[in-house]
């Protein structure tokens, strides 16, 4: 029985130290990142994940009782509160913000499927040019391995 419990304790610290990790990961992010949307979705993903691994590893720790399940909703409440606050408060950014042009590009339906034919065709282009170079590179390497061999060969002959 006192194996059991060491596990579980452990098992609990493991998912508490993952937590702080993530936390730590997301405050590393939210310094290091200038715009303000990069910021909010490294806020967000460390909220959602680092406290759902601290109360995971509270759950293992606590044992299954009332506490844990109310731990357990609050998870939940947590996974669906975060990501859509997050969502309306980038919402909120893209349409207040005076600056568009510098953080992104905002384009139509029509400039959209545009650059996607552009790049379905650059795809195309690259796949003949990469299928020539490979029809062509094994003739190289034939040559050179044959070219190889045969100076091999006139070197064993002159030695002996």
């Amino acid at each position: 029985m006192a194996a059991v419990e060491w596990i579980r304790f452990l098992a609990g610290a493991f998912l508490l130290l993952m937590g702080l990790g993530i936390f730590v990961i997301e405050m590393i992010g939210i310094f290091r990142f200038q715009y303000v949307l990069n910021r909010m979705h490294a806020a967000a993903m460390g909220d959602t994940l680092g406290i759902g691994f601290s109360l995971a590893g509270l759950i293992l720790m606590n044992g299954m009782n009332f506490t844990s399940l109310k731990l357990l909703f609050v998870i939940v409440f947590l996974w669906f509160a975060s990501p859509v606050s997050s969502h309306l408060i980038a919402r909120l950014e893209v349409t207040t913000d005076e600056e568009k042009e510098k953080h992104y590009r905002v384009m139509t339906l029509k400039e959209l499927e545009e650059e996607h034919a552009k790049a379905a065709e650059a795809e195309k282009t690259a796949k003949t040019t990469e299928a020539a170079t490979a029809a062509e590179t094994p003739k190289t390497t034939e040559t050179a391995e044959t070219a190889a061999e045969q100076s091999a060969a006139d070197s064993r002959r002159k030695r002996g």
